[in-house]
């Protein structure tokens, strides 16, 4: 299961995506578009800058910005830098001590087959298919207020 971190994660790097790449982008505006506490944005944002997915600038014009084109993102890799693995299951995961009853599982191959289908998916989507997504989205909401 993704956590509100990987989340998280992935909606700043959408709302900075929508801004020109030379400007900075507050966190206290991104914390107020999307209701999300400022102070836990912060943590998000300095694990997305020490994985060198975006740039911060302290001082009154601060603020963070990507340090690549919305393009160049992998979901994937913005997921696993926050969640550390996308594995579905425990005895997956790289952290963890390889299960005793591996060889002998019966299940494995599901949840192998499984894992590469989810990085698989999160790995041929860019932050602009996900931008793109939450542009069309905005269009049909105003289409439907009017």
């Amino acid at each position: 299961m993704i956590s509100t971190k990987g989340r998280y994660a992935l909606k700043v790097m959408v709302e900075l995506a929508e801004h020109d790449a030379e400007e900075y982008i507050p966190l206290k505006g991104i914390a107020e578009k999307l209701n999300i506490s400022q102070k836990y944005l912060e943590s998000i944002s300095a694990i997305l800058s020490k994985g060198h997915m975006i740039e911060g600038v302290s001082g009154k014009k601060g603020g963070y910005r990507l340090k690549r084109k919305p393009e160049e993102y992998r979901v994937g890799d913005i997921l696993r830098l926050t969640e550390g693995t996308l594995a579905p299951v425990s005895c997956l995961r790289e952290d963890q001590e390889p299960c005793e009853k591996s060889d002998s599982c019966c299940t494995l191959p599901i949840w192998k087959g499984l894992a590469d289908l989810i990085d698989k998916y999160f790995d041929e989507m860019t932050l602009a298919d996900v931008l793109q997504s939450k542009q069309e989205a905005e269009k049909k909401a105003a289409k439907k207020k009017q």
